[in-house]
C-alpha cells in the first residue's frame, strides 16, 4: 500500500528548515553547544562517543530538558528560547519519538498502542482506531492489530513504535537508537523497512545512533559531536573521505594521523615521516584503511618508502579477516587475512615490518592548531 503524503498548514509557507535550533545545555561541567538544522524529508544522522551529547540533545529536543541558552524553533514555531522566556511542554511539541527499548504500552494491542498519540492530540476514539488500523497496513502488520507487545518479535515491535510516532503527523521524529535492541538479522530486514518509511516522511528526522551503518545507510546528513561540540558534518562520501578526529575515523575504518607537510614527505613525529601521493604544504591529515598496511617477517624487499618496525599488540576478527593492532612509531591497525597470519606466525609481542604504499594513502589540509 502507498502511503499519502500531506502537508501540515503551519509548514506550507516555510521556505528554510524545518528544524533550526542552537540546542545549549549546561549540565554541571558539561556544556552542549549544538547548531541543528533540518529540512523537510531530509535525515540527519548524530553521532558520537559515549558522553558527547548525543542524549542530551534528544532531550532537549523533545522537551524533556529546557536550555540554557540557544533556541528551538521547529515548523515555523519557537519552542524553547531562554533569553524570550519561551518555552512549550513534550505533549504540545509536534515530535514523535522512537526510544531505543520502544517502550510501548504492555497493556495495550498493538491498534491501541498506535492510536494512543491521536486520543492524546483529540481525536475520537474511532477516528483513531481507523488511523492506526491504516499504519499497520502501512506497516505490513494488519494481521497483528490485537497482539499485545509481548506477542510482537523484537523487529515487529520496531515497527510498532515507529508508526505509533508517525501517527501524531510529527514535524520531528526522534530515533534513539531504533534498532539497537534487534539481533543481526533482524537489523538488517529492518533497517531496510525503516529506510522506506523515513524516505516517505515529509517532516524532519533526527536518529541517534551509535553505529556508523545506521547512520550511513539511512540519513542524508551526519553531524558528528564530541565534547558537546560539533567535530565534524556533512554527508556520507565527505565524512568517510575526510574524517578529522580519531573517533570520525575510527567510525569510519580509517587510520588517521596529523602532521606536517612538504610535498609529499608529511612529518609525524619528530622522526617519523610518511610519503603520500598528493602534495601539500601545511597541517594535513593523512589517512588510510587498515586493509592497506602490509606485515612482513622482515624489511621488505625492494624497500618502500613507507615502510618501518612495529610491535603486535592486538589480533581480532574482523569480518573475514584479522585486525592487527601495531603500536611502533606510530600506532595503528592492519587488516590480514587468516592465511596470511598463519603463515606469518603472528602473536601479540611479535616484531614485524609494516609498509604503506604511498598511492595508498590520501592526505588533506587540516586547520591549523
Amino acid at each position: 500500500m502507498t502511503t499519502d503524503v500531506t502537508v501540515h498548514p503551519a509548514e506550507r509557507h516555510l521556505t528554510g528548515p524545518l528544524l533550526d535550533a542552537r540546542l545549549v545545555v549546561e549540565r554541571g561541567t558539561f556544556r552542549l553547544d549544538l547548531p541543528l538544522t533540518i529540512n523537510p524529508g531530509e535525515v540527519v544522522a548524530l553521532l558520537g562517543p559515549n558522553g558527547a551529547g548525543k542524549s542530551t540533545a534528544l532531550r532537549a529536543l523533545a522537551g524533556l530538558l529546557s536550555l540554557s541558552a540557544g533556541h528551538l524553533t521547529l515548523a515555523g514555531r519557537e519552542l524553547d528560547n531562554p533569553s524570550r522566556r519561551t518555552w512549550t511542554p513534550t505533549e504540545q511539541r509536534r515530535i514523535g519519538v522512537v526510544f531505543q527499548d520502544y517502550l510501548l504500552f504492555p497493556h495495550l494491542s498493538a491498534l491501541d498502542n498506535i492510536a494512543f498519540g491521536p486520543r492524546r492530540r483529540g481525536v475520537n476514539r474511532q477516528q483513531a482506531r481507523r488511523q492506526a488500523a491504516d499504519w499497520l497496513e502501512r506497516m505490513g502488520l494488519a494481521e497483528h492489530a490485537r497482539r499485545k507487545p509481548r506477542q510482537l518479535s523484537g523487529g515487529q515491535a520496531q515497527r510498532i513504535a515507529l508508526a505509533r510516532a508517525l501517527a501524531v503527523d510529527p514535524a520531528l521524529l526522534l530515533l534513539d537508537e531504533p534498532l539497537a535492541a534487534l539481533d543481526a538479522r533482524t537489523r538488517l530486514d529492518t533497517r531496510a523497512q525503516l529506510q522506506q518509511h523515513l524516505a516517505a516522511h515529509r517532516g524532519a528526522t533526527l536518529l541517534v545512533t551509535h553505529d556508523p551503518l545506521d547512520a550511513l545507510v539511512l540519513a542524508d546528513r551526519l553531524v558528528i559531536i564530541e565534547h558537546g561540540q560539533v567535530v565534524q558534518e556533512g554527508d556520507a562520501a565527505t565524512i568517510t573521505a575526510q574524517p578529522r578526529t580519531d573517533y570520525v575515523a575510527r567510525l569510519v575504518g580509517l587510520n588517521l594521523y596529523r602532521g606536517r607537510a612538504s610535498g609529499h614527505t608529511v612529518l609525524l613525529t619528530d622522526t617519523f615521516r610518511l610519503t603520500t601521493a598528493e602534495q601539500h604544504d601545511g597541517d594535513v591529515f593523512v589517512a588510510f584503511p587498515p586493509s592497506a598496511v602490509a606485515l612482513h617477517p622482515n624489511h621488505p624487499d625492494g624497500s618502500p618508502r613507507n615502510s618501518w618496525p612495529a610491535t603486535i599488540t592486538g589480533i581480532q576478527p574482523n569480518g573475514d579477516n584479522l585486525r592487527v593492532q601495531l603500536a611502533g612509531p606510530i600506532d595503528l591497525a592492519a587488516d590480514i587475512t587468516p592465511l596470511a597470519a598463519a603463515q606469518l606466525h603472528l602473536v601479540p609481542g611479535q616484531r614485524v615490518w609494516a609498509a604503506v604504499k604511498a598511492t595508498e594513502t590520501r592526505a588533506y589540509p587540516a586547520a591549523p592548531q
